[in-house]
């Protein structure tokens, strides 16, 4: 059995994403890959989303020209949470239906309120 990452903070370097997040990106990029780019229904552990971030990402998903689908366990291998001393600024890699493992890349940062973690929407682009 292994051992699920847990959050780090350590500002020096990058770590893992923390395996008590992962069900939340999950949920993030499931919406996206719909188009639900504002997550409209809504997902636990997440902020609303910006209205202009959504916009953004949606435009910049289309022009990209592929598909996004689900996160697939690969994800987890490339993708970081580094502490920043406030928060953790996050980068999930994307996959999408043509490329599979793609250039893009989720950004935001993630939070604990009330001991719990939540994840506010940065940008999607290529770095």
């Amino acid at each position: 059995m292994s051992i699920e990452p847990l959050a780090v903070k350590y500002e020096e370097s990058a770590h893992p994403i923390a395996g008590s997040w992962r069900p939340i990106f999950r949920e993030v990029v499931k919406a996206f890959a719909e188009d639900d780019f504002e997550l409209s229904q809504g997902v636990a552990g997440v902020a609303l989303v910006d209205p202009s971030i959504a916009s953004q990402n949606r435009a910049y998903v289309r022009n990209y020209g592929e598909l996004l689908v689900e996160l697939p366990e690969d994800t987890w291998a490339t993708s970081c949470a580094q502490w920043m001393g406030q928060h953790w600024e996050v980068l999930v890699d994307l996959y999408t239906e043509g490329e599979g493992a793609s250039d893009l890349v989720l950004t935001g940062y993630m939070n604990e309120l009330n001991g719990k973690p939540q994840f506010t929407v940065g940008l999607i682009y290529v770095p």
